[in-house]
């Protein structure tokens, strides 16, 4: 997949339904300024910029990607080389996926990591105002076992969704 190719494609495509950059933009709800860094090959356009130029030219996505129409066979060759090169320069990386997961994750248990960390304060609270040395170990061996049961789902749910994405 080459972005001036590319480019050059969707730039044809739009003067052959005799369209501007911002009439273009217009119909599929980005600036003129998009539209014209799609077609000088500095932007790929995201999915469903592609899908919504695919419909209104009457092109495949494929075609678009290749930069030119194509026949059957290289319909097939040309599926399989721009679903690769999609997948290389996705928008996310593996540590922008990770980072968003784990933040996601953290968002959704929070209520269950603040109870559990208020019944453990209040745990080493009480070891102290009544002097028993076994609810302080106590409170601080909890503490451990919380630490590590969060990062363990957390990590869990990191991996199922970054890496595999069977969520």
């Amino acid at each position: 997949m080459d972005l001036d190719k590319t480019g050059k494609f969707i730039a044809k495509l739009r003067k052959e339904q005799g369209l501007t950059q911002e009439q273009l933009g217009d119909k599929i709800g980005v600036t003129n300024k998009t539209v014209s860094r799609w077609e000088t090959g500095t932007y790929l356009p995201p999915a469903d910029a592609l899908l919504a130029m695919s419909e209104l030219f009457s092109v495949s996505i494929n075609e678009i990607l290749s930069g030119r129409r194509l026949s059957e066979e290289a319909y097939r060759e040309a599926a399989e080389q721009n679903l690769t090169q999609a997948i290389c320069v996705s928008s996310y990386s593996l540590h922008d996926k990770i980072v968003f997961y784990k933040k996601k994750w953290l968002k959704e248990h929070i209520a269950v990591m603040c109870f559990l960390g208020v019944c453990i304060l209040a745990i080493l609270v009480s070891g102290f105002f009544f002097g028993k040395p076994l609810l302080i170990y106590t409170s601080i061996l909890l503490l451990a076992f919380a630490h590590g049961w969060r990062n363990n789902a957390m990590m869990t749910y990191v991996e199922r969704n970054a890496y595999d994405g069977t969520g």
